[in-house]
């Protein structure tokens, strides 16, 4: 491999010559090698809007600095960076720095160096052009709240729709569906299938609301706080400026922070918006739970509704079939939920003008709503949108549970009621032979007040 070497304030350093970062991230990329979790892309995409924004704003305040020539060439590479053309250009890992600097240096290098090539002359210093008016310590939690805004509104969102539209077809395609319904996992009295779909439904449309209640603290950016919240070497106004300049990249409502020493300090819009996909992580776990419980057997199990069979489920069982998308799923909710654990922890650790436990937090919440969003897109598409009601099974199990013996309560009361859900039990016969041969009811009068399909 070729060579070339590059400086900074600690002296030379050999950094490989096809690559476009310079000196510091190489000394990061070799005093760093642990593990194999990269700084997630969309974070250094958001260094890429940032600094373009930080560009334009510096441009606007101070244009004897940033001249219209190194705008030019900072947006040009920027709109690389933010297309994910430079995206090997970024080989940080997440162990570093916990204040980030050294992927904020990592960006400057990449977007001077690409903006030189371009303009074909040594035209922009990493420090003293693209981080004009910035320092690592407020670009980074500007980075967070811009890359996990893109990731919930443009990616979990949609994924959330689709999954919503498709409970919302499976409601009106089983609005006539009586079924036995369960507490406690025993048999309850009798719901509609499309009742219970319902309640899937909203759960999901309850955490996106939650979710979107959690999105304003997010849209709010440390830039302009600098080093330790004064905003010293910024120009007044450069916080609302590059705020601007965000919001009109990104086509979303960014603002700058009121107090730039909450934000660089306090990352509780972080722990705030995890809590919501933490939820949606809970109630993500309870609908794959329920679909593969009632999809269990074929023969042996609950039975109730057919789901996609879309692979083997065995290697030593001719013709099995799992609900491999309903285990998917869950693993994906245990794996946020853990996420959320080390999130508040890493929040927690704020010590007086900054936190130093950002890429940790960062890479944790954007794997969430990744795995997030493309797994409610699978088990929509794979699973889901093939979910069907077996009503022969969920009329059998209806008129089979002992349950519906609540509706006998008006007429016999609760502890004749029981009386007979016991015999039938235990004789295994059905509720109208036990109520009738217990006295409490003729077998015309039962027949008359015993209907579970009006018990919903």
């Amino acid at each position: 491999m070729d060579y070339r070497i590059e400086h900074d304030s600690m002296g030379e350093v050999w950094v490989p010559a096809d690559c476009y970062w310079a000196a510091q991230t190489e000394r990061s990329r070799q005093n760093f090698q642990i593990g194999t979790e990269r700084m997630p892309q969309e974070i250094m995409r958001a260094f890429g809007i940032m600094k373009k924004a930080a560009a334009a704003a510096n441009h606007q305040l101070r244009p004897e600095r940033m001249t219209a020539e190194k705008l030019e060439a900072i947006s040009k590479a920027c709109d690389e960076v933010i297309s994910g053309l430079l995206d090997e250009q970024f080989p940080l890992v997440v162990w570093q720095t916990g204040s980030g600097t050294q992927s904020n240096m990592n960006a400057n290098e990449v977007i001077a160096n690409r903006g030189n090539a371009m303009a074909g002359k040594p035209l922009l210093h990493p420090n003293d052009d693209v981080n004009m008016s910035q320092s690592s310590n407020d670009t980074f939690p500007a980075a967070m709240h811009i890359a996990a805004v893109i990731a919930i509104e443009d990616r979990l969102f949609p994924a959330l729709d689709g999954l919503i539209s498709t409970m919302e077809r499976l409601e009106r395609e089983n609005g006539d569906t009586v079924k036995c319904g369960r507490t406690h996992l025993q048999d309850a009295v009798p719901i509609k299938f499309s009742q219970e779909v319902s309640g899937w439904r909203v759960m999901l449309e309850k955490t996106k609301e939650q979710l979107t209640l959690a999105l304003p603290g997010l849209y709010e950016l440390a830039l302009g706080g600098t080093a330790v919240g004064t905003g010293l070497n910024a120009p007044a106004g450069f916080g609302a400026a590059v705020a601007e300049a965000v919001s009109r990249l990104t086509g979303k409502p960014f603002v700058t922070e009121e107090n730039k020493f909450h934000a660089l300090t306090s990352k509780d819009a972080m722990v705030f918006a995890h809590g919501a996909l933490k939820a949606l992580a809970a109630n993500l776990m309870k609908i794959a739970n329920d679909v593969r419980w009632l999809a269990s057997g074929p023969r042996d199990g609950l039975g109730e509704i057919f789901i996609p069979e879309n692979e083997p489920g065995s290697s030593i069982m001719p013709g099995k079939v799992n609900p491999t998308q309903c285990e998917a799923l869950t693993m994906i909710a245990v794996q946020v939920m853990g996420n959320d654990a080390a999130i508040g922890i890493a929040a927690s650790q704020g010590n007086f003008e900054l936190n130093v436990f950002m890429p940790v937090c960062a890479y944790n919440f954007l794997q969430s709503v990744r795995l997030l969003a493309d797994g409610i897109t699978s088990f929509d598409k794979n699973c889901a949108q093939g979910i069907r009601a077996n009503r022969e099974k969920m009329r059998y199990n209806l008129l089979n549970s002992l349950m519906l013996v609540t509706a006998l309560n008006p007429y016999i009361g609760y502890e004749n009621a029981a009386k007979v859900a016991k015999r039938a039990h235990q004789e295994n016969i059905s509720l109208r032979e036990a109520c009738v041969s217990l006295g409490y009811l003729s077998a015309e009068r039962f027949d008359q007040v015993f209907h579970p399909e009006q018990m919903v």
